[in-house]
């Protein structure tokens, strides 16, 4: 039976690549990782909901030899060896003047741009709330494309922020490794919480 406003669902093999099926990457193949498909990341990830469309996630992709170099010093040094096998590392970040763009994508309410000009703890709050949760959209929409993602924390903002946002509108929020992985995980998938421990009702 039919239920009216029903959304589709997603088929098995789709919820294993996001969910079920996926693994954190720690090492990559050699296998490149073409501009294409870095693009199509974002043309996917950009189109889930942020609170009044506000969008303040940016993300640079460092995929030179040259942009390695400049990263990696400002990763903790575990976290070097699996930026350096990456093909690709996307640095995540919020853009503090997000309001700027609000007259094209809130158009509804385009007198928001000046409204969050005058309140910075707002600014704040709002990409406090909405980096982190498009940060796991962009995720999602890795492994939706194939790849696998390695994401970390465990870097020095402000060194990477000075070294590659240095107008200071960009701040980083999250590096995620990408690429397709060396082999199988190294270790066997850890036990998940089951709904008994973490799930109520009211």
């Amino acid at each position: 039976m039919s239920v009216p406003g029903a959304l589709p669902r997603i088929d098995a093999e789709a919820r294993a690549a996001l969910f079920t099926d996926a693994r954190t990457a720690y090492s990559f193949a050699e296998t490149p990782v073409d501009d294409e498909t870095l693009t199509a990341i974002w043309e996917l990830a950009r189109w889930a909901p942020t609170a009044a469309n506000t969008q303040p996630l940016r993300v640079l992709y460092v995929h030179t030899p040259e942009g390695k170099e400049r990263l990696l010093p400002h990763l903790d040094e575990g976290n070097r060896p699996k930026s350096a096998s990456a093909p690709v590392v996307a640095v995540l970040a919020v853009d503090r003047r997000f309001h700027e763009h609000i007259p094209q994508i809130l158009p509804i309410r385009p007198e928001m741009k000046e409204h969050f000009e005058s309140e910075p703890a707002q600014r704040e709050a709002v990409t406090a709330f909405n980096g982190p949760l498009q940060a796991g959209y962009f995720i999602l929409a890795v492994r939706a494309l194939g790849l696998a993602a390695g994401p970390m924390g465990g870097f020095d903002t402000a060194g990477i922020d000075k070294e590659f946002f240095a107008d200071g509108d960009w701040t980083s929020i999250l590096v995620v490794n990408i690429g397709h992985p060396a082999g199988p995980p190294a270790f066997d998938r850890m036990p998940r919480l089951d709904h008994e421990h973490a799930l109520d009702w009211a």
